[in-house]
């Protein structure tokens, strides 16, 4: 299907945001082609569907590069506790009640959370593998879903099965390519074993995955041990995300950066948590690709609009004052083009260059809260919401239009992660 999205206000992110002015954007197969003003409807034998994009701002999706997607279905299970608490709460009580139908209506859930506020882009970190029941109905969400996903696979099982069951994954879910992609979800040496952490980076570079684990988020002794471990084993050769990255010094995001490593921020939940301030700054001023991510919908919001927000006023409201120079530039990069970079995705999308994927969003700007904004970018990171999301594209494929999810029935998906909460609520 060919598409043409006229006279909107397009905004593009590479190399860095900036407010292209009324334009249009072309789209064919699945891949934008042109960007530019006054675009013709036909091209050669081909006439585009025409999508109507006045009064509305022309972004790329938002890529989110670490949410725990299944726990959709315990959404504010704890709102108020600190990460002890939550750890309690989530993995000693309500995840071993997940059922297969319960990963599966919780992740199709959480991916139709994030399509229907324009996040097009999501690294599912999936810690709910107890069974290969459980690993398929997680995969099978997620492509139902239409959304782009990287499955981050973190093995459930009994002892000693890591390798064999991480194997199968790769080998049986994800021998093809598609929307779909995968990657290794380590416990990582804070949290795992030696012999399960050089298990995790060994295999994944056996497989050809990425390596993602949170590391630098559980104290600073922590932070320095698991960062050496990795470097004392070559593990770092392995591209690898460093998931809430709280914990260590200019000098260690410099060795960080060197090795190659990626950063995800969790503004929210890291605050919320107290797990620490949010490294943002600082892990890009040391040359750390770094992102933004929402986490978990326990004890956060699951939208993109609420994570920039956070890390811009978090960022400039730094108590040694050195964040005043982050701007809503700077959070919308990291909800674009650098998170895409962080997946390892930024010459398939993250922003609107052509040659790339076509994974779009619009944006009203006919509401009270957008209307007449001096600063397009400005507005859609302090002003716009979900409820601006008007239109979302992935790979070419429109998934909602006109403010509603196309392809799925909302309510039967809202009945199902009901009957998952209802499960759950004995525990």
């Amino acid at each position: 299907m060919h598409s043409l999205i006229k006279n909107g206000l397009v905004i593009d992110t590479e190399p860095e945001p900036v407010v292209l002015g009324h334009a249009d954007v072309r789209v064919e197969d699945g891949v934008i082609t042109e960007v530019g003003r006054d675009l013709p409807e036909a091209r050669g034998a081909e006439v585009a569907q025409v999508i109507d994009a006045t009064g509305r701002i022309v972004l790329p999706g938002f890529v989110d590069t670490h949410r725990h997607t299944w726990q959709a279905g315990i959404r504010a299970a704890g709102p108020d506790v600190d990460f002890p608490q939550y750890m309690r709460r989530v993995f000693d009580e309500l995840a071993p009640r997940h059922r297969p139908q319960d990963v599966y209506a919780g992740t199709l859930a959480g991916a139709l959370e994030c399509l229907d506020a324009g996040i097009t882009t999501l690294l599912d970190w999936s810690h709910a593998q107890f069974t290969p029941e459980h690993t398929g109905a997680s995969v099978r969400a997620l492509r139902e879903s239409g959304i782009r996903a990287v499955f981050g696979y973190c093995y459930g099982g009994p002892p000693g099965g890591l390798v064999a069951e991480t194997r199968r994954v790769r080998e049986t879910l994800f021998d093809t390519p598609g929307l779909v992609g995968m990657a290794m979800a380590a416990l990582g040496p804070e949290i795992a074993e030696e012999k399960r952490v050089l298990e995790e980076w060994r295999l994944a570079e056996e497989l050809g995955l990425p390596v993602t684990a949170h590391l630098g988020g559980h104290g600073r002794e922590n932070a320095v041990k698991g960062l050496a471990f990795l470097e004392e084993h070559g593990l770092l050769a392995v591209p690898t995300t460093f998931v809430h990255a709280l914990h260590y010094t200019d000098e260690e995001f410099r060795r960080i950066a060197a090795a190659g490593g990626t950063a995800s921020v969790s503004p929210v939940d890291e605050m919320n948590l107290g797990l620490g301030y949010p490294t943002t700054g600082r892990a890009r001023a040391a040359g750390v690709p770094t992102s933004l991510s929402a986490d978990t919908v326990v004890c956060a919001p699951g939208d993109m609009f609420s994570q920039m927000r956070t890390a811009h006023l978090l960022e400039r409201g730094r108590p040694d004052g050195a964040g005043l120079g982050f701007t809503t530039r700077d959070a919308l990069r990291l909800a674009t083009i650098e998170g895409a970079e962080v997946l390892g995705l930024a010459g398939v999308v993250g922003s609107l260059r052509p040659g790339k994927q076509a994974d779009l969003v619009l944006l009203r700007t006919d509401t009270f809260g957008m209307a007449a904004a001096h600063d397009p970018i400005g507005a859609v990171v302090l002003n716009a919401d979900t409820s601006v999301v008007e239109t979302v594209m992935v790979a070419g494929r429109v998934v909602k239009r006109g403010g509603q999810l196309l392809h799925h029935d909302p309510a039967a998906v809202r009945t199902a992660l009901a009957e998952t909460a209802a499960a759950m609520a004995g525990a």
